[in-house]
C-alpha cells in the first residue's frame, strides 16, 4: 500500500509539473497576478485546479468498477503512448514561441476592455476595500470567482486532466491525487509570484518533449506490467 501510495504520487507530480508548466491556465495565473492581489489570484486558481484533480481522480478510481480492469488497464496504456507521441510531436513542430501566452493575454486583454473605464478608475479603491475585509469574504469577490472559472474551465478536458483519469485508474487513487496536487501548487505559486517574465521565458519546447519522455515511460511501464500479469 506504502509502495502503492508513493508510486502514484511521484507518478502524478512528475507529470502534474511538466504538463501545468507553460499550459494555458500557468499563463492566466501569471497575468491576472499582474493585475489582481496575488492571494485571492492564487487561492481562486489553486482551488479550481484541486477541485479538478480530486474530480479526475475520482473519474479513474470508479472507472475499473465501471468497465474491467482489464480493458482499463489497456485503455491507459493506449492513453499514455498516444499522449507521448503527440507531446512529441508538439514539442519538434512548434517554433517555440509564447503563442499561448499570446492568445491567453489577448483573451484577458478583451476581457479588462469590456469591464469599462470605470472599472479600471476605481480599481485601486476597490482593491483597498478587498484588503480590508476578512480573508473568507475575498473568496466570494469577482476576481476569486474569475480566476477560479479560467482555471477549471481551461483544464477541463485538458491532456492533463484525461492523463490524471487514466493514472489514477491504475494507481493508487489518493497518491495520484497528493501529487497532482503538490505540483499544482507549486507551478501555480511559481506562475503567480514569478509573474508574466517567468512565463515567457519557459521554452515551451523543451517543456513538450519532457513530457512526451516522460508520458512514453509511462506507457511502457504500463505495457509491461501487463504484459507480466498476463
Amino acid at each position: 500500500m506504502g509502495l502503492s501510495l508513493f508510486e502514484g504520487l511521484t507518478k502524478s507530480l512528475a507529470m502534474t509539473v511538466l504538463s501545468e508548466i507553460g499550459d494555458k491556465t500557468f499563463f492566466a495565473a501569471a497575468i491576472l497576478a499582474m493585475r489582481h492581489p496575488r492571494k485571492i489570484v492564487l487561492s481562486g486558481c489553486l482551488s479550481a485546479l484541486i477541485v479538478m484533480t480530486i474530480l479526475s481522480a475520482s473519474l479513474g478510481w470508479a472507472a475499473p468498477n465501471l468497465i474491467s480492469r482489464k480493458w482499463s488497464h489497456h485503455i491507459t496504456t493506449i492513453l499514455f503512448f498516444g499522449f507521448g507521441f503527440w507531446s512529441l510531436w508538439e514539442g519538434f513542430t512548434e517554433d517555440g514561441e509564447a503563442e499561448e501566452l499570446a492568445e491567453v493575454e489577448a483573451k484577458l486583454s478583451a476581457d479588462w476592455k469590456a469591464e469599462g473605464d470605470s472599472s479600471k478608475s476605481n480599481f485601486k479603491s476597490d482593491d483597498l476595500k478587498k484588503q480590508q475585509r476578512p480573508f473568507l469574504t475575498q473568496f466570494f469577490s469577482p476576481i476569486f470567482l474569475k480566476a477560479f472559472s479560467i482555471t477549471f474551465f481551461g483544464e477541463w478536458g485538458d491532456k492533463s486532466q484525461i492523463a490524471t483519469i487514466g493514472l489514477a485508474s491504475d494507481a493508487n487513487p489518493l497518491g495520484v491525487v497528493l501529487g497532482g496536487i503538490i505540483g499544482q501548487a507549486l507551478c501555480t505559486t511559481a506562475a503567480v509570484l514569478g509573474g508574466k517574465s517567468l512565463a515567457s521565458q519557459i521554452s515551451e519546447k523543451m517543456v513538450a518533449l519532457s513530457s512526451g519522455v516522460l508520458f512514453l515511460i509511462f506507457g511502457l511501464q504500463s505495457f509491461l506490467s501487463e504484459a507480466e500479469t498476463s
